[in-house]
């Protein structure tokens, strides 16, 4: 059986400077020194399971860390509130957000200064879209498909469109067309969506087109291994959304002759790794 592996499988920019902000950290640590992320510092289990064995605790909250403690921001961002609340305390801050994600929060803030009200195409319960919301007005919408966002549009409303930085490149340009040319004016449009995401799911799409069977490998908690999943599928290819080697199941490949390998933003290159070489055992 022939494995494709996806040349954009494995850390982006973002994750890769957050965790290298966060190793840093660590190796700089000193005795009775306490690191802690302000929520999960990727969306990748095996990820935090390696730094809570270096002593690295999640919190959930800026009140659950004690003076002193060193409290690293997650990849996602955090909202503007938090963020304050968090600077107002004794601990020393490293802020890990990823620098797109960062960039989108700061356009945001441009827009809503201007009295616009965000229309943004993103999962309402993902803590980034959280973090973007906190830079919009009160009025600000958060929607999933065209179809809600026809429903909730309303005349004589000022908008602008955003996206969570890992959404779906091709339902963004044809939620772009449908405002372009249903609203009477002209609407301030930010490109938020992350360059690297779109070409992840863009090659991810090439591989499904021209393989038997497709493994997506990351956290089932990770917003853009879950839209990698959703895009393969979209072309008819069964695909597998796994977390590691382990889960893979020879009699699921059997009758494949190509198996294509992609991998969210999130995934480390040992588990991709390992996730190829059991498929070629198989």
């Amino acid at each position: 059986m022939e494995v494709i592996l996806a040349e954009t499988a494995g850390f982006c920019m973002g994750v890769g400077l957050a965790l290298k902000k966060l190793d840093k950290t660590v190796g700089e640590k000193e005795n009775g020194d306490k690191i802690n992320t302000l929520g999960p510092i990727i969306h990748n289990p095996q990820v935090l399971e390696h730094y809570r064995q270096q002593g690295v605790d999640v919190i959930d909250s800026p009140d659950d860390a004690n003076s002193g403690d060193t409290v690293v921001i997650r990849a996602h961002g955090i909202p503007r509130t938090v963020e304050e609340c968090l600077r107002n305390k004794d601990v020393k801050i490293h802020d890990a957000t990823c620098p797109k994600v960062k960039k989108a929060q700061l356009l945001i803030a441009k827009q809503a200064a201007a009295g616009r009200t965000l229309l943004l195409f993103g999962e309402a319960d993902h803590p980034e879209v959280r973090g973007l919301l906190s830079y919009a007005n009160d009025d600000a919408i958060v929607f999933e498909s065209l179809e809600e966002l026809k429903n909730i549009l309303k005349p004589g409303t000022a908008y602008f469109l955003a996206a969570q930085t890992t959404q779906d490149r091709k339902l963004f340009e044809r939620i772009k067309k449908y405002l372009l040319e249903t609203l009477p004016e002209a609407m301030p449009i930010l490109e938020t969506i992350c360059d690297a995401t779109q070409i992840r799911q863009q090659e991810a799409i090439e591989i499904a087109r021209k393989v038997d069977k497709m493994v997506v490998a990351g956290g089932r908690n990770s917003g853009n291994t879950r839209r990698l999943v959703q895009v393969v599928e979209e072309q008819g290819t069964e695909c597998f959304h796994v977390e590691t080697a382990d889960e893979l199941r020879a009699e699921d490949f059997s009758s494949a002759k190509t198996v294509g390998l992609s991998a969210g933003a999130s995934t480390p290159d040992t588990i991709i790794r390992s996730i190829y070489e059991t498929l070629q055992s198989f």
